[in-house]
């Protein structure tokens, strides 16, 4: 079903107002965090542009400026990124599940040193532990079932081999549906979700990991609600080399949405990547919005091809399933970036994802540079799970 077929349908089904997050106060409260934090950025970066520029500093002072900013900003010069040390998905992965995979692993190991046979107790407090570390309910409950099987079909007999059969059941969760995610050219990404999960930051390494491979990129920067949000797009537009579509604030999204088409059918762009407003408190206002964008991509830009992307925050743990559900039933989400993986004990909340929604997930961020923002491999993933 074409993207503008499924919100115009959700459109006439629904007209109830449902809150996205806990409370609109929630929301606001994260507006407000993330404008502080996109200021902020701004200035660092401001900060080091003068400094790098000033002809009395020394080669040795502005390597180690580079290096600092480097550490401390998410958007890092280019200078830092050639001389950071390139590390393969894998090794990326496991680093940035280190807290969730204490969280996990330490809880199940404990609770297999206790038990000397495999009965109904084990498998409760399996069960237990799986929820307590942010798998969920639904999940947590469908994992042990799997073992259960497993267990009787394959007798198993021994609480030594319970750790090797569970990664087996998580690894076939992971793995369940899952395809490459091909991007054709030309193709555009919409980006969704709440505000304060990362979804600017997220776009600018979307276009940094599709400009290494020699794609060219275009960014929209369609939410107009925050100045913050603009400004920091044109940043990382600028970092990367690719340019930005923008309107003065508060200005209607599908107009920037618009002016992107054009200029992208006009340049022959590869990847249009168009940010979205997440200071949406409804169903009704956010299907409306993604609606009037979809529709001006669907007429203006019929032969390009269409992901959304839903945003999610890890550290949020099982309301980042929420977010997803709702979002689910507003917009045709074709796949999910879930950032801040690496600085969460709650990454088991892929695991539900993959489980309960039924979505892709495409990207994981596992750090703060600009190519820490890859590729999702389930068999990796599950691997760096339970490898000490």
């Amino acid at each position: 079903m074409a993207l503008f077929d499924f919100l115009k349908k959700k459109n006439d089904e629904t007209e109830d107002n449902v809150i996205l997050s806990e409370g609109s106060e929630e929301i606001n409260e994260l507006d407000r965090l993330e404008d502080q934090e996109e200021l902020e950025d701004l200035e660092k970066l401001e900060e080091y542009e003068e400094f790098e520029n000033e002809e009395n500093n020394t080669d040795e002072n502005i390597a180690e400026a580079i290096k600092d900013e480097a550490s401390s900003d998410n958007i890092p010069p280019a200078e830092a990124e050639e001389e950071a040390p390139k590390l393969g998905f894998f090794a990326k992965i496991k680093a940035g599940l280190t807290k969730t995979r204490d969280n996990i692993m330490s809880g199940i190991d404990n609770v297999l040193k206790t038990f000397v046979k495999i009965d109904e107790d084990l498998f409760e407090e399996l069960e237990e532990t799986l929820i307590m570390a942010d798998i969920g309910v639904e999940t947590s409950v469908y994992i042990i079932e799997q073992l259960r099987e497993k267990v009787k079909n394959e007798r198993i007999t021994q609480v030594s081999e319970i750790k090797g059969a569970l990664a087996d059941v998580i690894s076939r969760i992971l793995d369940k549906n899952e395809e490459p995610l091909e991007i054709p050219s030309p193709s555009v990404i919409l980006v969704i979700g709440v505000n304060g999960v990362g979804k600017t930051t997220t776009i600018g390494k979307l276009a940094h990991y599709y400009m290494a491979q020699g794609r060219s990129v275009l960014l929209a920067a369609a939410d107009t609600f925050r100045a913050a949000a603009i400004d920091q797009l044109q940043i990382w537009g600028e970092r990367n080399g690719c340019d930005v579509i923008k309107h003065q604030e508060n200005s209607d999204p599908a107009a920037v949405v618009f002016d992107a088409v054009q200029a992208a059918k006009a340049r022959n762009t590869d990847l249009l990547i168009c940010d979205t407003a997440g200071r949406l408190h409804n169903k009704k206002n956010l299907m409306n919005e993604l609606k009037k964008i979809a529709g001006i991509i669907e007429r203006e830009y019929s032969n390009a091809h269409t992901e959304v992307f839903l945003v999610l925050d890890a550290t949020t743990g099982q309301n980042a399933i929420q977010q997803a559900k709702l979002f689910k039933e507003t917009a045709d989400i074709s796949g999910i970036v879930l950032t801040k993986l690496d600085g969460t004990a709650k990454g088991g909340i892929v695991i539900a994802i993959k489980n309960e929604m039924n979505i892709p997930v495409r990207f994981v961020g596992v750090g703060e540079g600009i190519d820490d923002l890859q590729p999702f491999v389930s068999q990796d993933f599950a691997k760096a799970l339970f490898e000490e």
